[in-house]
């Protein structure tokens, strides 16, 4: 049972899952399973994770629950804690009820805060940024609460991960890059930040689901293995762009600033963890789940990147209209938009 199955993860990992001949797969969300593709091949039950009924329903005869439901931060605090920590433990209760074999835990490195050294390991302190970044340190304690009960609950960690479906923060950077735009930068670009493909990331949940319990029952950073620096990788995608578009370094503390304001005036999409981490190394050491999970990711940054881009292209017309605040639609430029005619 994949929580959170309508979104951009879900989508991805329901396919990944389907190709892998993994079974009967039932998704639950609160959205609409608008896949025609695949809508004939799952379990569809619309509803909350915060309704113990819909979860207790969606989970009989499970054996493995995937938890990616989230709210992101874009959404009110309140959503936040409710849905990222009070659901995660509806679910969880309900997992122990049910005698549940796994319960994997889609969590984030957003865990980490603004770290002061690289690369960040899975023991490094956890200090979260913003509501969502608490609310995802609570959810896992939570998952380690119900560990110690003797569940199996392996809990990965993310990097922001991008591929099909994926719009959000990075359809702004496609929608300059489409427009033969050039594309501005905090700080100088030369920071690495790493990203993740989605399809490594269903790998890694994937392997959580078949390796020993005792193996997998655990904490994963998940990441790409190969990425640049920002100004490198995302230059890629300007250069696929075909337009000859360059990345522009902009001085990151008056950027920064202003964004502070632009986001409490919400004229602007982007959020503190975005904005204070972008101009900051970024990276964490994916060893462990290389060695304990067999993890091997396939794409590197610009991969990931320029696949999540090409998806974009091929796809606008069924999203141009759209905005919302998850990672199926874009979000609104505000006053970025106006930005754009400068670049």
């Amino acid at each position: 049972m994949i929580t959170g199955g309508a979104g951009f993860l879900g989508i991805n990992l329901v396919r990944h899952l389907i190709q892998k001949d993994a079974g009967r797969i039932v998704v639950l969300d609160l959205a609409d399973f608008d896949y025609p593709d695949v809508r004939g091949r799952v379990t569809f039950i619309q509803g909350d994770i915060r309704d113990r009924n819909v979860v207790a329903r969606a989970m009989e005869g499970v054996g493995i629950v995937i938890h990616t439901a989230a709210a992101l931060p874009l959404y009110s605090e309140k959503d936040i804690y409710t849905i990222d920590v009070d659901g995660t433990r509806n679910l969880l209760d309900e997992a122990l009820r049910q005698k549940t074999e796994r319960f994997i835990h889609v969590s984030s490195t957003a865990v980490y805060g603004i770290p002061d050294h690289h690369p960040i390991y899975e023991t490094d302190r956890l200090d979260g940024v913003g509501p969502y970044g608490k609310a995802k340190i609570l959810a896992e304690e939570a998952c380690l609460e119900y560990r110690r009960k003797g569940m199996c609950v392996p809990i990965v960690r993310p990097k922001s991960f991008v591929g099909p479906e994926r719009l959000g923060v990075f359809a702004l950077f496609y929608d300059w890059a489409k427009d033969g735009k050039s594309f501005p930068m905090l700080g100088s670009g030369n920071n690495r930040y790493q990203l993740l493909d989605v399809e490594d990331l269903c790998e890694a949940i994937r392997l959580c689901m078949v390796k020993d319990p005792q193996t997998v029952n655990d904490t994963f950073n998940i990441g790409a293995k190969e990425f640049a620096t920002m100004k490198e990788d995302y230059q890629a995608v300007l250069d696929r762009a075909g337009f000859g578009k360059r990345i522009v370094p902009i001085p990151a503390g008056p950027a920064i600033t202003a964004l502070r304001i632009l986001e409490f005036l919400r004229l602007s999409p982007l959020y503190k963890w975005v904005y204070e981490t972008a101009a900051k190394d970024s990276f964490v050491s994916i060893e462990k789940a290389e060695r304990v999970l067999g993890f091997s990711p396939k794409y590197s940054n610009r991969e990931a990147l320029i696949r999540n881009y090409e998806w974009y292209l091929g796809h606008l017309d069924q999203f141009e209209d759209q905005t919302g605040i998850s990672h199926r639609v874009p979000w609104k430029q505000g006053i970025l938009k106006l930005a754009k005619l400068f670049f």
